[in-house]
């Protein structure tokens, strides 16, 4: 007998996953009332996902921003999260290196604003030069790019009140969005981005927010080939999916937490990305 996933079934799903019933014992409940197992857990797929249903996935609200060692997105045990209302999607979480994939940050039609905000501004993407805490043309960085003021524009400032809410990270404590264009070739190198405290510029760097803690960075397009973040020690390699984001954080300057990434090169057509970091106190 065929059996139709229906708007009750959904509705039904959402209820027991807003009570906090694991997935797996959801599926059990529907087989133990009939439901085939096969049809059970496409069910419970397409709800979380919100394919072709008439109700939303969960959602669970980020609580008020707190200052810990570290940004910690509310990520445990859910499907997707709201952040200054807006629904985003929890894709996948690592505990080491803490990694976590969010589906959905921002809209296509927020991506495609800040491209065009952002295009007649690019410039030779530059890397902080170790020795003084300037920057510098890098070999290791084959990108263009540039950065917004915090706040620059409704639009950039509405971004940052989200990544806030999603990461309970104050604002204040983050510099501004960069954007950066990968064309076919571009790259970046394998490396870390907190300051390096056995290098001599790093103090000129912490002056400005202290160090840097985490790292979002922002899918704006989808190139014809290549172009995913990876992360060598782990083996982690994520493809840009337009409006996904991959947070990471770091609790220490130190290779142990496992947040050697790079951008491997663009094999055909562009990559688009916005870069925020987040610092231990006030960024100025």
């Amino acid at each position: 007998m065929t059996q139709h996933i229906t708007p009750e079934l959904r509705r039904w799903i959402v209820t027991q996953c807003e009570a906090g019933m694991p997935p797996e014992e959801i599926v059990r409940g529907m087989m133990a009332s009939g439901w085939q197992e096969e049809v059970a857990r496409t069910a419970l797929a397409q709800t979380l996902s919100g394919e072709g249903a008439e109700v939303q996935p969960p959602a669970v609200e980020a609580p008020p921003l707190t200052v810990g060692t570290v940004p910690e997105p509310l990520v445990q045990g859910v499907t997707s999260v709201m952040a200054e209302g807006h629904p985003v999607q929890v894709l996948m979480t690592l505990k080491l290196p803490r990694v976590v994939l969010f589906g959905g940050l921002l809209t296509p039609a927020e991506c495609d604003a800040l491209i065009e905000e952002a295009r007649p501004r690019l410039e030779r993407s530059e890397t902080v030069q170790l020795a003084t805490g300037d920057s510098e043309v890098n070999e290791a960085r084959t990108s263009d790019g540039m950065f917004f003021k915090r706040g620059e524009s409704e639009l950039v400032a509405r971004i940052e009140r989200r990544i806030a809410a999603l990461v309970r990270w104050p604002v204040t404590h983050g510099e501004g969005l960069q954007i950066l264009r990968y064309r076919p070739g571009a790259q970046y190198q394998p490396h870390f981005d907190y300051f390096d405290p056995a290098q001599s510029g790093t103090a000129n760097m912490l002056k400005r927010g202290g160090q840097r803690v985490g790292t979002l960075v922002m899918y704006l397009n989808e190139p014809q080939g290549g172009g995913a973040t990876t992360f060598p020690d782990s083996g982690l390699e994520i493809a840009p999916v337009k409006g996904q984001a991959v947070f990471f954080s770091y609790d220490r300057p130190h290779p142990s937490t496992g947040t050697l990434h790079g951008g491997a090169p663009v094999l055909a057509g562009e990559k688009w990305v916005a870069t925020k970091w987040l610092r231990q106190e006030v960024f100025e």
